[in-house]
């Protein structure tokens, strides 16, 4: 349980500030439903002890979750910000378990430059053949 005395939101993300003085914030973009939610749906929330609600977007947030280490990298910023790529189907068409590629992405492994690379040219590939696709001609 954490003892936050304030919360507040701004355009981009939520933030909390502890009765010990700490403050820390939660990227909107990092959360689909808050990603995509408009600002009365963010504004619209509950919370206890232990974190906010979100009824209407279903969305959960635990305040002890504020203070951890967070992914970063090429890939979780790819990733987060196209959430219509399906990690599990990429990792398929190069191969490799899904599981594998979830690693990548979390940061909980570092993929070579080469398999780094790899992964970036199938997201190219998939972009070039949606790109490829028209609308026949009646």
């Amino acid at each position: 349980m954490v003892d936050v005395q304030k919360i507040w939101l701004t355009d981009d993300a939520v933030h909390i500030k502890l009765s010990n003085g700490r403050e820390a914030s939660e990227r909107f973009a990092d959360y689909p439903r808050l990603r995509t939610a408009s600002a009365s749906q963010r504004n619209n929330y509950i919370f206890d002890n232990y974190g906010i609600h979100w009824p209407e977007l279903d969305e959960d947030l635990e305040f002890d979750s504020f203070f951890r280490t967070k992914p970063n990298g090429l890939l979780y910023e790819v990733f987060m910000e196209h959430p219509e790529l399906n990690a599990s189907a990429i990792a398929r068409r190069m191969g490799i378990s899904q599981s594998l590629l979830a690693q990548y992405i979390s940061g909980v492994k570092t993929p070579s430059k080469q398999r780094l690379a790899a992964i970036i040219d199938i997201i190219h590939t998939i972009g070039s053949e949606l790109q490829a696709i028209s609308i026949p001609d009646d």
